[in-house]
């Protein structure tokens, strides 16, 4: 898929939460083609301290209103800068990166998407995307308190909305790997995101049920073109570049001991 190099406007930046907010962008051309998994390179301007681009899910794509969405978490100087992007600022990016979730010919609606914390990014387009194919997939939310469950009005327009908290704030008690829904539905396809631990829990569960499941990683990423290799994660074809070759992966490909 090509990659672009574009100047895109921000149309709105929303503070959801201490630590996240949600930047919507748009371009003064048509936004190229971006798939559920991708993700952007998104430079840092104004920021002494930031050499190197930061890796960024595309969160969603408007097509109507020609924007796109980036959901961001506040960790260091590179993050805390973009955040301070206001109305008509101009953000540069390279996009869209990677490779993406497969799109089952004939969704069922037995497909489950987990995301956790900042994972939830892609979930949403991807959620968009099923329910463009007649699916209606059941979302599992995990976070650590009520006030981390970012944007569930968003994912409830595509699908059932199902959420954990560490501290039991909302939704059930714990991780979402306990969650009861689990329990209830045979799922038929997995898809995930979030904290290696969280992701290697449900590809443990995917496993053992016989669930097809695709991770998407978040490997320290720097170069995004694969040429750094500073993302390698180690696969069944050996040591593979995240940001080139993923940042989606079947289960099945990772050497992950679950």
């Amino acid at each position: 898929m090509k990659k672009f190099i574009l100047d895109l406007t921000v149309t709105e930046n929303l503070q959801l939460h201490t630590n996240y907010v949600l930047l919507k962008l748009t371009s003064q051309s048509l936004l190229p083609e971006m798939l559920p998994g991708q993700f952007a390179e998104i430079r840092i301007d104004g920021s002494p301290s930031t050499f190197l681009r930061r890796p960024i899910s595309i969160n969603y794509v408007d097509r109507k209103r020609n924007e796109v969405w980036f959901l961001i978490q506040l960790v260091g100087d590179g993050t805390h800068q973009l955040a301070k992007a206001k109305q008509g600022d101009v953000i540069n990016a390279i996009m869209p990166l990677g490779n993406y979730f497969t799109i089952p010919e004939n969704p069922s609606n037995k497909l489950l998407l987990v995301g956790g914390g900042v994972g939830i990014a892609p979930m949403l387009y991807l959620g968009e995307q099923l329910a463009k194919n007649d699916c209606k997939p059941t979302f599992l939310l995990g976070a650590r308190t009520d006030k981390d469950l970012l944007q569930l009005n968003d994912f409830s327009a595509y699908g059932e909305v199902y959420t954990t908290t560490e501290d039991g704030s909302y939704g059930e008690k714990g991780y979402v790997t306990q969650h009861s829904i689990l329990k209830k539905i045979q799922f038929e396809q997995i898809y995930t995101c979030g904290p290696k631990p969280m992701m290697m829990a449900i590809a443990k569960y995917a496993k053992s049920n016989n669930i097809p499941c695709e991770v998407s990683l978040e490997n320290m990423m720097a170069c995004g073109i694969g040429a750094c290799l500073c993302c390698v994660e180690n696969t069944d074809e050996g040591n593979l570049c995240v940001c080139k070759e993923g940042p989606v992966f079947n289960i099945n490909k990772l050497l992950w001991q679950i």
